[in-house]
């Protein structure tokens, strides 16, 4: 895997649509693949743009036009079990609900009440859901839970606008299950990695 530092201009990097759609640029001839990176915008100055720390699978390339690579490096996935770890996540805590104003769906004959994704905004409820997502490879020690702004976003092309709620974690754990973890940051953790969620950044502790 990679690890890059990029820079987005402002006019792509106000709206985050934009902005993900600037980072596909950086892998010319996969612009059909699967997204196989995932980001987290770590600094942002308006009328400037964004720094982006992005991972991916495949070594980004230069182009023409914006975004700017302004380094990179080799990343390789390296845990033990009983490894104690400091982690930054930045998440879309979820839960799904089924609502029957949005009507029904129909599977294998059966009849279904649709669901929606609602975002959990109470701490204990963000600090559980990050806990559920760590059980089956990690143990939590240590928390801290940032709130941060609603990110909104706009699809131009489809006259479509929405919105998140993100959370910024950082803390402490313990490996209990490596093989999984290093599966986890390659794909990332939970929903919303197309507007910069899901990166799970670690360190020794």
């Amino acid at each position: 895997m990679y690890l890059s530092k990029i820079h987005i201009p402002w006019p792509q990097a106000q709206n985050p649509y934009q902005l993900h759609q600037a980072l596909w640029r950086l892998f010319p001839g996969h612009e059909d693949a699967d997204r196989d990176f995932l980001f987290r915008v770590e600094q942002l100055q308006r009328g400037v743009g964004t720094h982006i720390l992005m991972q991916s699978t495949i070594q980004p390339q230069s182009v023409e036009q914006s975004p700017i690579i302004l380094n990179w490096r080799e990343y390789v996935v390296n845990i033990q079990n009983g490894q104690r770890l400091r982690f930054r996540l930045r998440a879309n805590p979820i839960k799904t609900i089924k609502d029957s104003s949005k009507g029904t769906i129909e599977k294998q004959g059966k009849t279904f009440t649709k669901t929606v994704r609602v975002p959990l905004v109470h701490e204990e409820q963000q600090q559980a859901w990050l806990e559920r997502k760590l059980q089956s490879f990690a143990q939590l020690e240590s928390l801290i839970v940032q709130p941060e702004p609603v990110l909104y976003f706009r699809k131009a092309r489809e006259g479509r606008s929405g919105k998140i709620q993100t959370v910024m974690f950082d803390g402490i754990l313990t490996v209990t299950n490596a093989e999984v973890l290093s599966q986890e940051i390659r794909q990332g953790i939970g929903p919303a990695k197309a507007f910069g969620c899901g990166l799970l950044s670690i360190a020794r502790a």
